[in-house]
């Protein structure tokens, strides 16, 4: 079977730490499928653009995956040019994809839902099986996060484009357990039924992690300390990520001086966030500033609890179930996890391998910290265990066989008219 994958943030690995579509392409083509990733050639949340000499798109191999870039505008921030950006890899997309044979099946992510919607659009045009993957409910983010208000035009825009996204394609893949509470929710269940709607979270490859653990290592000495129980934090450093809140918690654990805050991560804010830090005396909170993905499994086989820390805004976005990456990278870890927001079908309650409530302040989250540093060493150690396990049933091999099954269930098709 032919498969293309059209994701806008779905360049290579060694761009951006995003690595869901290249999992799924490398276990497709393991089947003996053939697979083509479509991304915009600017990478997110960087200056790098893999598109530099005035080529619309472009074709690279990578690890034995192939790649097409259409050309995109570089963007910073959440902005105007974001905005552009999103729309113009949606308008691009047709015109670039006709170069290439026509696919059996066509995989299309949304976020952002524009080009999901114009993949969905392309499969029943040329008559394809066609899956839309829900990765994050937009707009529902935008009204939970505050950034707009529900009657605000472009928020019911986005709110119809989604709904043409779930009727027309043949199946909707999302990775919230509970989304389809939302269908409901919406009053949409009578046009898009249940029987249509499939789950297929985050994961984690974990022969690559493992692999990755043993063979790249990072020289810190924080890291390294056998004396102290460090608490990590891995991923972005940015307000949604709430990185305040970890350096009041740090304030409360003071009095107990082999507690280490780790957070390994990039923002823009992380020179403030150090400052802080210097001049409140709190030598126990290290921002330690990015690293390269293939490091995060040698620095998570050194925590004795992971940390997910958002901003409690996030709550809302929580309650039909969550699909942080970093998530599934703590459980392949085998360390204890500890979120500050309580999250509906939460993984972390279901394998029992840590604690996930809504800590509403700063004392809060450094007791709950404290519950787990005062645990005997059996205890931490079987929660550990359980993440692990939990990591197993999110292997990126179990999730391709998830989505190769919605694929052949959707019966062969013919072209139609685009309605």
């Amino acid at each position: 079977m032919n498969i293309w994958l059209i994701n806008h943030y779905a360049v290579p690995p060694k761009y951006y730490p995003l690595a869901r579509q290249t999992y799924f392409a490398k276990n497709l083509m393991a089947m003996g499928h053939t697979v083509t990733i479509f991304a915009a050639s600017s990478v997110h949340n960087s200056d790098v653009n893999l598109i530099t000499d005035g080529k619309k798109w472009r074709e690279e191999m990578v690890d034995g995956v192939h790649y097409v870039y259409i050309k995109c505008c570089d963007y910073q921030g959440n902005g105007l040019k974001r905005i552009y950006n999103i729309c113009e890899f949606a308008w691009k997309l047709p015109g670039v994809c006709k170069q290439f044979p026509k696919p059996d099946a066509i995989v299309a992510t949304s976020m952002p839902p524009t080009s999901c919607a114009m993949g969905v659009r392309m499969g029943r045009k040329w008559g394809c099986k066609t899956v839309a993957e829900i990765a994050d409910l937009w707009p529902e983010s935008i009204v939970a996060f505050g950034i707009a208000g529900p009657h605000n035009p472009a928020v019911i825009a986005l709110r119809w484009l989604e709904k043409w996204i779930y009727k027309k394609a043949d199946a909707v893949v999302f990775t919230m357990e509970g989304a389809y509470d939302y269908i409901v929710e919406q009053g949409w269940e009578k046009e898009i039924p249940r029987s249509k709607v499939h789950y297929i979270n985050n994961g984690v490859d974990l022969e690559q992690f493992d692999y990755n653990k043993e063979h790249f290592r990072v020289e810190d000495p924080d890291l390294d300390d056998p004396s102290t129980f460090k608490a990590i934090y891995t991923g972005s450093v940015r307000p949604a990520n709430n990185p305040d809140l970890l350096i009041d918690c740090a304030k409360y654990l003071l009095p107990y001086p082999d507690i280490r805050l780790l957070i390994y991560g990039g923002g823009e804010n992380l020179d403030a966030l150090r400052q802080t830090c210097e001049t409140q005396g709190l030598t126990n909170c290290m921002f330690k500033g990015p690293v390269p993905k293939k490091n995060i499994p040698y620095i998570l086989s050194k925590s004795a609890l992971n940390l997910l820390n958002y901003d409690l805004k996030s709550v809302g976005v929580f309650k039909y179930g969550s699909s942080q990456n970093k998530l599934f990278d703590y459980m392949a870890s085998g360390q204890p996890i500890l979120s500050n927001v309580s999250i509906a079908h939460s993984l972390i309650q279901k394998y029992h391998c840590g604690q996930d409530d809504t800590l509403p302040d700063a004392e809060t989250y450094a007791k709950a910290v404290l519950a787990i540093y005062r645990m005997d060493e059996e205890q931490r150690r079987l929660m550990g265990a359980n993440a692990r396990r939990a990591a197993e049933d999110y292997d990126f091999k179990r999730l391709t066989d998830k989505l190769m099954a919605v694929i052949e269930s959707i019966p062969e098709k013919q072209p139609s008219r685009i309605s």
